[in-house]
């Protein structure tokens, strides 16, 4: 653990504000050098001074070019690679690297018979270097585009199969409106979404989990329809419904264990005294549109995103079949960190996504599907000859 009393440097009315970057780069050299030796270690920083010669009181800031460097050598664990994609001699980076390791006080890099591996301080260093990259360019930004338009970087990290459909298309609406924004949508797992934003890898998540943490700001993004579908040619495809016993007789894939549809589905089965163990469990699938293909093709049932299968239930190839008793409905969430630096594509994207111009997506998974053709099963009977 490692720890500052606030109130050593800033709640003191001697100590100006620029002094918390100097009081921040003591600590993370102190960190660096002593966490080799000190588990568990606990520093604590007084300071008493004003400062004397330059801006940061004789304490330098570290370089950001050279943290560029040590990002891109530990990226690549390779001092050449990183030289050529930074455009620099392989001595410049190898000095810049050695700089930084005396201005930090801790070897960050070492040599062994498989190559170039981090130390235990350049692991530690790798989050610290990134997040420092990340508010070096949304400052820029936002000194940018205090007198301009919006600009600058978006980054959402999204893990439900459901915001996939839907992100997408606001995103594009909302950049339209502003040129001068780049956003990037990562697809990550559910517990990943919430370490990109606390380590700066991303602006906004999306989950279908609601978040009970005071360090998260979560607003409803949309509702979305979790349902059963079965092969076109399935006996359930002529019924108006089935009940929820009847899931134990078909052969069942399932989503992936973190997955939020399955967390959904297997907490409504349980109100029916129905667990998992019961269940036909052909396979487990990582991805819902691989599912949705797998059903199509005739094996097996299961329940995903209205959204992932409307596709193909348009086309008939699979066909939608309602589960009496069976409520089946999830809130996907968007969340972003509550305290951190302002950061104006974020936040302008915040309040776009209820915009009223973005009605219509929010509602698609409401929205009913019906086949454009019908059925192979329903085909087959009429197109059978008059008797």
């Amino acid at each position: 653990m490692f720890s500052v009393p606030k109130s050593q440097y800033s709640s003191n009315p001697r100590i100006p504000n620029h002094l918390q970057v100097t009081a921040y780069n003591i600590l993370l050299r102190e960190w660096l050098r002593l966490g080799n030796e000190t588990d568990g270690l606990v520093t604590y920083v007084t300071i008493h001074t004003q400062p004397r010669n330059g801006y940061l009181g004789g304490s330098r800031a570290v370089d950001t070019e050279k943290i560029e460097t040590f990002l891109c050598a530990a990226d690549n664990l390779s001092f050449s690679e990183a030289a050529k994609l930074l455009h620099l001699s392989q001595p410049s980076v190898s000095h810049q690297i050695k700089s930084l390791e005396q201005e930090l006080g801790v070897e960050l890099f070492k040599r062994s018979s498989s190559g170039l591996e981090l130390t235990e301080g350049g692991r530690v260093l790798l989050p610290w270097a990134r997040r420092l990259i990340h508010d070096s360019v949304n400052l820029k930004q936002i000194m940018t585009s205090l007198e301009e338009d919006i600009v600058g970087e978006l980054r959402i990290s999204c893990s439900t199969t459901a915001g996939k459909y839907i992100l997408p298309q606001i995103v594009a609406r909302f950049c339209s409106r502003h040129p001068g924004i780049k956003a990037r949508i990562l697809t990550c797992r559910p517990e990943r979404a919430t370490l990109d934003l606390m380590e700066g890898e991303a602006h906004i998540g999306v989950l279908s989990t609601e978040i009970n943490d005071l360090n998260f700001e979560a607003q409803n993004f949309f509702k979305d329809q979790v349902i059963l579908i079965a092969p076109s040619s399935h006996p359930w495809a002529k019924r108006a419904s089935i009940e929820p016993q009847d899931l134990l007789e078909e052969p069942f894939i399932l989503r992936e264990q973190e997955s939020g549809t399955r967390r959904v589905v297997l907490e409504e089965l349980a109100k029916h005294d129905i667990s998992p163990d019961e269940l036909r469990v052909l396979m487990e699938l990582g991805n819902a549109e691989a599912i949705v293909a797998t059903v199509a093709a005739g094996y097996g049932v299961s329940f995903v995103s209205h959204l992932a299968a409307v596709d193909l239930i348009k086309q008939g190839s699979i066909v939608q079949v309602p589960v009496d008793d069976l409520s089946l409905q999830r809130s996907i969430y968007m969340v972003r960190k509550r305290v951190s630096a302002p950061h104006r594509p974020r936040d302008t994207f915040w309040t776009f996504i209820h915009a009223p111009e973005n009605a219509d997506l929010l509602s698609l998974p409401e929205q009913p599907v019906r086949p454009l053709l019908k059925s192979p099963y329903e085909a087959g009977i009429q197109s059978e000859p008059a008797n």
